[in-house]
């Protein structure tokens, strides 16, 4: 059983997000999709409609992708995406969340869930999470260097992408999500808020700032990795106990970076069960996973 996709937007200090959503319009308690680098909320369907079955689902968005706002002068930082996410939820009149979050998406929802313990129900991450003892993959570090960065993307080609893609993905990714992802990044904004938010954003006094205090504040979490990720080494998943302490942790032994595309159903098969299991928890107590 699925819900209905309304389709709306919310508007946060000038920039603008589309936003998907599905179950109770106004339910002050949802699950809230986030997506990475790059993404767009459409990148949640396959589990936004299911979730509307049994909750307000919602999915944003970010400023820099897609048809969101891609300001010149917007922060392009971890802390500037977490303060856009808080206004966005305030204006759609969300309360209490339950964070879904992937690749980028999860240093963003994280921030958010530390600035807001009170308001942060429970977290799922996909291939996303706090980075604990990592550096940087190749192509970040290309992003984050000034100049190549930016020959990167003048170069980059469709069929070139798909070459990359190939060879560092499973055999089950599928081409056209490569594609997709290729036409993200044609956006000159986009390509300002790639290289903006990687040379912003140092992973040390990232994990220093978030990894504390989500300790302090515990909260039913599920991890779902695929074992491919040539980003996300497949080792963090099992390091996110080390902050989520009580966290359940699924590999996904075919899966690479995004699961939702080269393991869809599988995603779905844990992930849906958990949200729901969330949702109907009281709201004083969070439910134990």
């Amino acid at each position: 059983m699925t819900a209905t996709i309304r389709t709306t937007s919310v508007t946060v200090d000038g920039v603008r997000s589309p936003v998907l959503e599905a179950g109770p319009a106004d339910a002050a308690e949802a699950v809230v999709f986030v997506h990475g680098n790059p993404g767009v909320a459409e990148d949640w369907r396959a589990l936004l409609e299911p979730a509307g079955a049994f909750a307000r689902a919602v999915a944003i968005t970010m400023p820099g992708y897609g048809d969101a706002d891609k300001p010149r002068d917007l922060p392009y930082t971890v802390p500037g995406y977490a303060r856009h996410l808080a206004g966005a939820l305030d204006a759609l009149g969300v309360t209490r969340v339950h964070l879904v979050l992937h690749d980028f998406g999860g240093p963003w929802g994280l921030q958010w869930a530390v600035d807001h313990p009170e308001r942060h129900a429970s977290t799922t991450l996909v291939n996303t999470g706090v980075i604990l003892r990592e550096k940087w993959h190749a192509l970040a570090r290309v992003w984050r260097t000034p100049g190549l960065g930016e020959l990167f993307f003048m170069t980059s080609t469709r069929g070139g992408t798909r070459q990359f893609m190939r060879r560092t993905n499973p055999p089950t990714f599928p081409a056209s999500f490569g594609d997709h992802l290729y036409d993200l990044y044609q956006d000159q904004g986009t390509r300002r808020a790639v290289l903006r938010l990687y040379r912003n954003t140092p992973i040390g006094p990232h994990v220093e700032a978030v990894a504390p205090r989500l300790r302090e504040h515990p909260r039913p979490t599920l991890v779902v990795w695929g074992a491919k990720d040539p980003y996300l080494k497949v080792r963090l998943a099992e390091r996110q106990r080390e902050v989520f302490r009580d966290a359940r942790v699924e590999i996904l032994p075919a899966s690479g970076h995004w699961p939702l595309a080269d393991a869809p159903d599988a995603v779905a098969a844990v992930v849906l069960p958990f949200l729901a299991r969330q949702a109907a928890a009281p709201t004083r107590e969070p439910a134990a996973t």
